[in-house]
């Protein structure tokens, strides 16, 4: 049995895992009604969807340790369809995010996942850092500004409005609400250097219980839990979206869908990255997808807005000692008895300790390495960062990932091609020789035509030698073709060797100019669009 449990990774540190995930819980009620607020629906509806993605991704995930919830990536996204149509359009969306995903997950489209550059990922990090950073001033501005914010347009804006916004708290309550954040930080930071005590309680839980006793102990006046939204509510109750079922709401519910799932699934598997890296473990992609598609699905049909995984709690998880299932679990569970048994407690906690114990996980999230390595790596490198940390800022982060990727795979594909050059010399028979260096694709063919032609050529019989070089796609095949074409129009012979058998067999008009050596051929695949695809 302890086996099983080991393998399924649920736990191999019980205390650990269920005093991390208490803490996560605590963490994830504000954020969760916060989130409720951009989409315009009820706080309990963003209470659900924390416990249900956090409960099912925790179970049927691909990342142990890993926490997933109601979030505002995918909050921006639905306020537009809630805003025309309602929240059960919202509902219904969710069940079809849920499949896509699911779908996602089952044709292995996750490890696309592995096409995303380190550069992008720190961008992402840091993006997503700032993001987590801006939400937290507003908890610094007072309850009407708050409550505002959350029920205006601004939902619409950039993450950085928040600062332009107007609303800030003044005086003495100013003065506390920052005294209690950094004395949440400041014990989160020493608590662990605490003999015996410091192992025993994760300080993030150890500071809220601090802070919380002092607010209650002093009867300080600052905003608390209870003065965003009551957290009080009964268990969730199976309800089927209530929309008719015509294409019409098919066609207004898909595309929303759509990027519901890719927003989903990039910031679940960037986070799942992360954690990899942090702990020097292998999640599994696919079975994420998996995971957060079951966990919308079931969302849409108990009234909850779904979610994906949270970059933040999954810091506080693992910083805390959180590594397996029963951490994620425990949180989940917890915050579903947080709603029906203690929602007098919980609503008592000071958001002062929650904001510390975010700006905790700022600091923690934020590669600071980025910034001292600007000036040592290559100018597209920092080019990306700054790029995709900027339009995470601004925008969204499914928008900045996309958007970083198309970038450097473009730089990439630039360099690429600038790599292709031939040596030229004379067989012993006489014939000019082109010995290509480099790969041969779409970005570097316009320098293989500068490279060789037949007006460049006196001899009659010119050999090009692929030995060095690799044909990658259509475009190169065509572009083979074309020369041959070239040197045929010159009355002119043109012998092609070291090409791969592949190749041989796409080529058009080249075909016959091939000399082919058993031995000494290349043995690789292209992928060419003419009627199949070859992929060895």
């Amino acid at each position: 049995m302890l086996r099983l449990v080991r393998r399924f990774h649920l736990t191999q540190d019980p205390k650990a895992d269920i005093l991390s995930g208490l803490t996560v819980a605590l963490a994830l009620v504000p954020e969760a009604i916060a989130f409720a607020f951009v989409a315009k629906v009820e706080p309990l509806v963003g209470l659900y969807a924390a416990f249900f993605v956090g409960l099912i991704t925790s179970v049927f995930g691909g990342r142990s340790g890993m926490i997933s919830g109601a979030t505002g990536a995918m909050a921006v996204a639905m306020v537009g369809l809630v805003t025309l149509y309602g929240v059960e359009y919202l509902f219904a969306t969710i069940v079809l995010t849920g499949i896509i995903q699911v779908v996602a997950g089952v044709f292995h489209l996750g490890k696309f996942i592995r096409l995303v550059p380190h550069p992008v990922m720190l961008g992402f990090v840091n993006g997503l850092a700032i993001v987590i950073f801006l939400a937290q001033l507003g908890q610094f501005k007072s309850g009407d500004a708050h409550d505002d914010a959350g029920d205006g347009e601004q939902s619409a804006h950039s993450a950085i409005d928040v600062i332009f916004n107007g609303g800030w708290m003044q005086g003495e309550a100013l003065n506390l609400m920052v005294g209690l954040t950094l004395l949440t930080m400041a014990l989160i930071w020493g608590w662990p250097k605490l003999p015996k005590i410091g192992k025993i309680i994760p300080a993030p839980l150890a500071s809220i219980l601090i802070v919380s006793a002092l607010v209650i102990g002093f009867n300080l006046d600052t905003r608390t839990v209870g003065d965003m939204a009551s957290v009080q509510g009964g268990l969730p109750s199976f309800h089927i979206p209530m929309v008719p079922l015509t294409l019409d709401t098919l066609f207004i519910c898909l595309p929303v869908a759509f990027t519901l799932a890719a927003i989903g699934l990039i910031e679940s598997l960037l986070t799942l990255t992360l954690i990899d890296e942090i702990t020097e473990t292998r999640g599994r992609t696919s079975q994420e997808c998996v995971g957060q598609g079951l966990a919308n699905f079931t969302c849409g049909f108990f009234g909850a807005m779904g979610g994906c995984a949270m970059i933040g709690q999954s810091m506080i998880n693992i910083k805390s000692g959180g590594r397996g299932r029963l951490s994620g679990i425990t949180a989940a569970l917890a915050l579903l008895c947080f709603i029906l048994f203690a929602s007098t407690w919980i609503e008592m906690i000071p958001l002062a300790a929650l904001t510390g114990l975010m700006m905790m996980v700022v600091i923690g999230t934020f590669a600071w390495a980025s910034i001292r390595i600007m000036n040592k790596i290559p100018r597209e490198d920092a080019f990306v960062i700054l790029l995709v940390t900027g339009v995470t800022v601004a925008h969204d982060l499914a928008l900045a990932v996309i958007i970083g990727v198309i970038v450097s795979a473009l730089v990439y594909a630039w360099k690429s091609a600038q790599q292709v050059w031939a040596e030229v010399g004379t067989s012993a028979e006489g014939h000019k020789v082109y010995k290509l260096h480099g790969p041969l694709f779409f970005g570097s063919i316009a320098n293989f035509r500068d490279l060789i032609s037949p007006s460049n050529d006196e001899e009659n019989e010119v050999v090009i030698d692929f030995k060095r070089s690799r044909v990658w796609d259509h475009s190169a095949l065509d572009a083979i073709d074309a020369l041959a074409t070239k040197y045929q129009d010159a009355g002119k012979t043109l012998h092609l060797v070291h090409l791969s058998q592949d190749c041989q067999l796409l080529l058009k008009n080249a075909r016959d100019m091939v000399e082919v050596n058993v031995m000494e051929d290349p043995q690789y695949g292209i992928i060419a669009s003419y009627d199949r695809v070859v992929d060895k």
